[in-house]
């Protein structure tokens, strides 16, 4: 079973996966977590080009949406891929849903593009559960108590062009959950808890 977490920066997603990774063990599940980008030498290595804040290095958006995507297709040979055949529960804080939402629908690229590099990059390999968590951009920054990130910083509009690109594509998607994610930490892990239930069944 493979689940995977997404939304705006600030919602609460590592909270959120390590409630979600406490519980599945304590229902008996050998649970492997892993980031997207990174939990591969390559992937923390592109992790740090794409996150970094260094106005010495310039990535275009189709550079950019290429190395996650390089990053996503090392951790699913390495990790995923390999969790999945021995029958453990993976649970990936981002995936293939970020692309499409950072780079075309925020970003500028063509959807169904990314879409289809993405489905070379991972194989077809999508997760049997996407837990979008979901809130109000201005109030998921106030939640950011570090130095913003290269992609953090570029600003309110863009992170509201991201949350309706997130929204956008769990219309079109029915294994996306929207989750209320401005409550309190315990109702919206009840939630997501909720959700998978019936997949681990």
């Amino acid at each position: 079973m493979f689940f995977s977490f997404d939304g705006i920066d600030g919602v609460g997603k590592t909270t959120q996966i390590e409630l979600f990774r406490e519980w599945l063990e304590s229902q008996g599940y050998d649970v492997v977590t892993c980031r997207d980008p990174g939990s591969t030498a390559l992937g923390e290595r592109v992790r740090e080009l794409l996150l970094k804040r260094d106005d010495r290095v310039t990535i275009a958006p189709t550079s950019e949406m290429l190395l996650y995507m390089a990053a996503r297709a090392q951790l699913v040979d390495e990790v995923i891929r390999p969790a999945l055949a021995d029958n453990k529960v993976v649970v990936s804080d981002r995936y293939l849903l970020a692309n499409l939402v950072y780079q075309a629908h925020a970003g500028g690229l063509d959807t169904e593009a990314v879409r289809r590099v993405g489905q070379v990059a991972t194989g077809g390999l999508m997760p049997d559960a996407v837990f979008l968590l979901d809130m109000a951009p201005a109030a998921a920054a106030k939640r950011i108590q570090r130095e913003l990130d290269r992609v953090e910083q570029r600003g309110d509009d863009y992170r509201e062009k991201l949350r309706q690109g997130f929204l956008a594509e769990a219309a079109l998607n029915a294994k996306i959950h929207v989750i209320d994610a401005a409550r309190e930490k315990g109702s919206v892990q009840s939630d997501i808890r909720t959700a998978a239930a019936p997949l681990l069944d």
